[in-house]
C-alpha cells in the first residue's frame, strides 16, 4: 500500500523547501493537505511528481515547487480574503485555506468545480467555497480580494479580474509568451498594478486567458 504521507514529505523536503520555501504555513498545508486525493484516481500514485499532474481536457495540477514558490512571494496571511482562478479538483484551494481567512477556488468545469467542493469538504476546509463560472470572469459577488492567484498559466489577464484586486492586494500569475512562462506578483496601488517577476515555471494557458490572435495578410 502506497505510504502517500512520506510521499508528502519527500515532496517538500525534495522539491520545495530546496526552492527556497521556507515560511512555516506553506511546509504545514502541503504537509498536511492530500495531494493524491485531488487529481484523477489514475494520476494517484504520480501526484507527488516533480510536475505537472494531468486533471483531464488540457487542465493540469501545477507542480508543488511552482504552487509553493507563488505562495511564497504572495505570502498570504491568516486575515485575508484569496480569489483561487482555475482550482481544478480543488488542491491550491485546500491549501491556502490553511493559511488565509476564507479562499474563494473559482472553476469552469462543472464536474471538476463538483468534485472540488466535495473534496474539501472531505479534508475539513471550512473556509473554502467552490464558484462555478466562466475564469475569466472570477467571483466579484465575493470580493474584493486581497490576494488572486491564478492556477495554471495566462497570456493576458482580463480587466474583470484585476478589479477584484483590492487596492493594496496582490496578484500572482504565470504569464506565458510561447513556450517560456514567468511567475510574476503583482502590486495594486492607486488603482493600477505592478508587476515584479519572481521566477520562471511552466504550464497551459486556462480557458479565457489566451492572447488574441493576429492574423496576417
Amino acid at each position: 500500500m502506497t505510504d502517500f504521507a512520506e510521499r508528502r514529505r519527500m515532496m517538500v523536503d525534495t522539491q520545495v523547501r530546496p526552492s527556497d520555501v521556507t515560511k512555516y504555513p506553506i511546509i504545514e498545508a502541503m504537509l498536511a493537505v492530500p495531494r493524491e486525493a485531488f487529481v484523477p484516481d489514475a494520476q494517484a500514485e504520480g501526484a507527488y511528481a516533480d510536475q505537472n499532474v494531468p486533471l483531464g481536457n488540457g487542465r493540469v495540477l501545477v507542480e508543488a515547487r511552482t504552487l509553493g514558490k507563488t505562495l511564497d512571494a504572495l505570502d498570504i496571511s491568516n486575515d485575508e480574503l484569496v480569489l483561487d482562478l482555475g482550482c481544478g479538483l480543488g488542491y491550491s484551494t485546500a491549501v491556502i485555506a490553511r493559511m488565509a481567512q476564507m479562499v474563494i477556488g473559482v472553476e469552469e468545469d462543472e464536474t471538476m468545480g463538483s468534485e472540488a467542493a466535495s473534496l474539501l469538504s472531505d479534508v475539513g476546509a471550512d473556509n473554502a467555497i467552490v464558484h462555478q463560472g466562466p475564469l475569466a470572469q472570477g467571483a466579484a459577488e465575493h470580493g474584493p480580494y486581497d490576494v488572486i492567484m491564478v492556477q495554471e498559466a495566462v497570456e493576458t489577464l482580463p480587466e474583470e479580474i484585476m478589479s477584484q484586486l483590492k487596492e493594496g492586494g496582490r496578484i500572482a500569475a504565470l504569464m506565458m509568451t510561447g513556450a517560456l512562462g514567468e511567475v510574476k506578483i503583482g502590486y495594486k496601488a492607486n488603482g493600477a498594478i505592478s508587476w515584479r517577476f519572481a521566477f520562471n515555471a511552466t504550464a497551459p494557458v486556462l480557458p479565457g486567458f489566451e492572447a488574441a490572435k493576429e492574423f496576417a495578410l
